[in-house]
């Protein structure tokens, strides 16, 4: 690390004001990221996103809390987009404004496990997008990114890049589990 930058965000420096990350990805919280996601156990939401809004930093800005999206396939298929749980949460605890729609998923992606950063660069390519109904609210905006896992960072730059584009003024991303390995 260097000036706070890791290596990849030296190299590439991120679109992004900054990550909140609970705790490292590691196997304790690979359990509770694989529970709460796919065992269904959304009872674990309040719990993380507690973790999650004693990292964010503190601002007098109005933030506005945006979660991942999924596609309405995954959600259909899951019954719930674990990041909005948990960004529901995270707006309680730090009075920010939640806007579950802001970003939408407008193509299906494979399941990112196990793909390396390019390809899933390649997978989200065109794939995020904001919703035209909020693109006037998120212009100037201070942002939360909400996800449960940050990996390569590739759909978290991908979020990012749309917010972005839709004039939001900075966006943080907050995750309950950062993975460390560089190489991913």
């Amino acid at each position: 690390m260097q000036n706070g930058l890791c290596a990849p965000c030296l190299a590439m420096p991120p679109q992004h004001d900054g990550i909140a990350a609970a705790t490292l990805y590691n196997d304790a919280s690979r359990q509770l990221v694989l529970a709460f996601k796919h065992g269904r156990k959304i009872a674990l939401a309040p719990m993380m996103a507690k973790q999650i809004a004693a990292r964010l930093p503190q601002s007098d800005d109005h933030w506005l809390v945006v979660p991942v999206p999924l596609h309405r396939v995954r959600l259909w298929r899951r019954g719930f987009n674990q990041s909005a749980l948990l960004a529901r949460e995270i707006a309680g605890i730090r009075g920010g404004e939640l806007i579950v729609d802001a970003l939408v998923r407008k193509k299906r992606t494979p399941s990112l496990g196990g793909l390396g950063r390019k390809a899933r660069i390649r997978a989200l390519t065109g794939a995020i997008g904001t919703a035209s109904q909020w693109r006037g609210r998120l212009q100037g905006s201070c942002i939360v990114l909400v996800d449960d896992v940050l990996t390569s960072g590739a759909t978290s730059d991908a979020c990012v890049a749309a917010l972005k584009r839709a004039g939001a003024k900075k966006v943080i991303v907050a995750c309950f589990a950062r993975v460390a390995d560089e190489s991913v």
